[in-house]
């Protein structure tokens, strides 16, 4: 069985959370029963996360070696011109090493369900959007690539895993793919 979800922000990528206060996880959607996340998504980020009960489609949804593209829509802080994206596109140099390259490319302001709280909004600093597609997935992988070249991520969705996508549906919602 594979289940896609579009995960809220500030939602855990786990079914429990130990921490006092606890913080919300995947146990409130009503989720079916013996299905685990294959892959993470941060706990500020939004978007696509896959679960299933299959160990051999986890791993091969997750494993690098399977270089399985994940497409996110990413608003950042600055205006992104060709010259602050090749970098994204050759491969950024990060502290755990350098990153493969990746496809990115400056799109359009997406319309997307709001966010609670909302993105914060000042009026002498511009924001863009951005579609980048990686086929690796490091912990906060595309916030840390997006800081490297000046452009902080101020919202962060992933809306495609190889060709299973978002294809409209709703936080919280999910469905058998």
């Amino acid at each position: 069985m594979l289940i896609a979800f579009n995960k809220p922000y500030g939602v855990l990528c786990q079914f429990t959370d130990r921490s006092t206060p606890p913080r919300p996880t995947l146990a409130g959607f009503g989720l079916p029963a013996g299905v685990y996340p294959a892959g993470r998504l941060d706990f500020d980020s939004e978007g696509l996360l896959l679960l299933t009960d299959d160990g051999a489609l986890a791993h091969r949804l997750t494993d690098p070696r399977h270089r399985q593209p994940k497409t996110y829509w990413v608003q950042v802080e600055g205006d992104p011109d060709d010259a602050r994206l090749q970098p994204l596109r050759d491969g950024v140099v990060l502290r755990d090493g350098p990153t493969r390259p990746a496809a990115a490319r400056r799109i359009e302001p997406q319309a997307l369900w709001p966010r609670d709280p909302p993105v914060r909004f000042r009026k002498t600093v511009p924001d863009a959007w951005l579609e980048i597609t990686l086929r690796e997935g490091r912990n906060r992988q595309v916030r840390r690539m997006t800081a490297a070249v000046g452009l902080p991520t101020l919202r962060l969705v992933r809306v495609a895993i190889g060709d299973v996508a978002l294809d409209g549906l709703a936080p919280g919602a999910w469905r058998r793919v």
